[in-house]
């Protein structure tokens, strides 16, 4: 690892630990956190968020795909394509905040933006 990745990280460590707020879920808050567990909570945040970014574009076949499961041909045509890019920007702007905010515990113990928190997983 390079210093500059270690400085950075350590400064959003630093950075995240100093704000004091407090984080839950799963019975857990940054104050009675690991330092593990914070720094893996903000590389899955930080990943998550860049894994959003460059696949967004995913919801578009996934909504139209839904749609016509689940509401026939008609909407599959119609409404499908519209779904499938309004999730696409949903996801990749919630990519970016994510990958902008990876140092703060926010939603909850790093928890994702949006449920699911990967395009590809199953709502």
């Amino acid at each position: 690892m390079s210093k500059r990745f270690v400085f950075v990280a350590m400064l959003a460590l630093a950075f995240a630990l100093a704000t004091g707020g407090k984080a839950h879920a799963e019975g857990r808050d940054l104050e009675s956190a690991s330092p593990q567990e914070v720094v893996d909570g903000m590389a899955n945040k930080l990943v998550r968020g860049v894994a959003n970014v460059a696949t967004g574009w995913f919801e578009f076949p996934k909504q139209i795909y839904l749609t016509c499961r689940d509401d026939g041909a008609a909407k599959c045509v119609t409404v499908g394509p519209l779904k499938g890019v309004g999730m696409t920007l949903v996801r990749t702007v919630a990519g970016v905040g994510e990958a902008a905010t990876f140092f703060l515990a926010y939603p909850g113990f790093y928890d994702p933006y949006l449920d699911p928190g990967y395009a590809w997983q199953k709502e």
